[in-house]
């Protein structure tokens, strides 16, 4: 193992956004930390970043929304003085009113979009501040700046990770720390993400999904203007520029008028 190269630990890791930008990492050099549930995804990433880039990427199997697993990763984090690179991405969605969902599936929500995120950031940026060097991206949605009946739990935990992740910002800066953190807001994108939940894709436009390549390469791009909120995609940053200055009121409205259509 070489131990001069930076290294990242990378959660959600096995599809989506988290494999794409556990690539983007490799290609910059970076060894890996590969976390997610399911081990075999997880070794054929890491046996393809290995033979692409000559990296040393290691599968790290965890299913964080289990205190004992998710403490496990949090242990690897302490043992780790290379760690330069979080990336919070493992995460969900559902559908269905909140008081009929099984309390199961939304406490297993919170605890990975909220706790999750909440730990591994604190484990990380307890090393990196330290050293005065270091990223955390936590991955967040575009669904951050807007309520939605029918998944409150998404849209409420990816509002308390663009807070979350601020505030952050808003500490380091403070510190005058160098480490970077930032929200990562994309829209639909190109991953098996809205198949698991199963969303048609036919019933979204066309141009409102983004190549997942090209949210990895607008968040990284970002990093290096240190951008706090990364939204990718012109369309994107319109509608996030319209859900932040357009009325309450009328954005309930239209929610109101949404689930009569799909209900």
């Amino acid at each position: 193992m070489n131990t001069t190269r930076p290294l990242a630990l990378v959660t959600g890791a096995s599809a989506g956004i988290g494999a794409a930008y556990a690539r983007g990492l490799a290609a910059e050099g970076y060894d890996l930390i590969l976390v997610a549930r399911r081990a075999d995804r997880l070794k054929q990433l890491a046996a393809e970043l290995a033979g692409q880039h000559s990296v040393n990427a290691q599968p790290f199997p965890a299913d964080l929304t289990r205190d004992d697993e998710l403490k496990g990763v949090e242990d690897r984090i302490a043992q780790e003085e290379r760690l330069e690179f979080l990336l919070n991405n493992a995460g969900f969605g559902g559908t269905g009113r909140f008081y009929e969902s099984p309390l199961e599936q939304v406490n297993a929500m919170h605890r990975l979009h909220v706790m999750a995120t909440l730990r591994l950031a604190h484990a990380a940026l307890r090393k990196m501040t330290a050293r005065g060097k270091g990223t955390v991206v936590n991955v967040s949605s575009v669904a951050a700046f807007v309520a939605r009946p029918g998944s409150v739990s998404y849209h409420a935990t990816k509002a308390w990770m663009n807070a979350f992740t601020e505030g952050l910002y808003l500490e380091l800066k403070q510190a005058r720390s160098p480490v970077r953190v930032q929200a990562l807001c994309p829209g639909y994108t190109l991953t098996e993400f809205h198949e698991v939940l199963g969303v048609d894709r036919k019933r979204v436009a066309a141009s409102l999904w983004t190549p997942v390549d090209e949210v990895v390469e607008a968040s990284l791009e970002g990093l290096k203007r240190n951008q706090l909120f990364v939204v990718p995609g012109w369309r994107y940053k319109f509608i996030v520029a319209l859900l932040r200055v357009l009325p309450r009121a009328l954005l309930h409205a239209g929610s109101s008028i949404g689930s009569r259509k799909s209900a």
